[in-house]
């Protein structure tokens, strides 16, 4: 069963303005470049290219976000990262509004925060579009797993 993650308004504001401040630092050379008169193709292709593959990789990480429920495992992924969390490993889920710390991948301001035992960072932040549905799957895969009252 895959779970998209919600995108909500903070992050679209956040994702263009990063794409603004990369495209800005990747432009100026060849502004400046051209100004001075010694811009060349290859100058120009390498630059671009250059930028495409920047925002390109960006908005895959942010906007190719799923939780996939595995028999054995949850899988979390955005873009190329991908952690596998054993069900039997879950000891807790709690809401999260603290985005700026820790092992994080989800693209809204608000969401869960997952606590197991195996992972370096001992918890991921999540936020699945469908919340309630999300929780009712993790209980049904994760029984021992404490789930704050807020979320019930």
């Amino acid at each position: 069963m895959k779970f998209p993650a919600k995108v909500d308004s903070f992050f679209i504001k956040f994702i263009v303005s990063a794409i603004t401040i990369i495209s800005l630092v990747y432009l100026y050379p060849l502004y400046r470049d051209y100004a001075a008169g010694s811009l060349t193709t290859q100058t120009t292709v390498i630059i671009l290219v250059l930028l495409f593959l920047s925002v390109g990789f960006l908005l895959w990480v942010i906007f190719f976000i799923q939780y996939v429920f595995y028999d054995e495992y949850l899988l979390v992924k955005g873009g190329p990262i991908r952690s596998r969390i054993q069900y039997e490993d879950i000891t807790q889920v709690n809401p999260s509004d603290n985005i700026y710390t820790g092992y994080r991948i989800l693209s809204a301001k608000i969401g869960l925060e997952i606590f197991y035992k195996t992972g370096a960072f001992g918890s991921v932040k999540i936020s699945p579009k469908d919340e309630k549905q999300f929780l009712s799957e993790l209980m049904k895969r994760s029984p021992q797993a404490k789930i704050h009252p807020k979320l019930q």
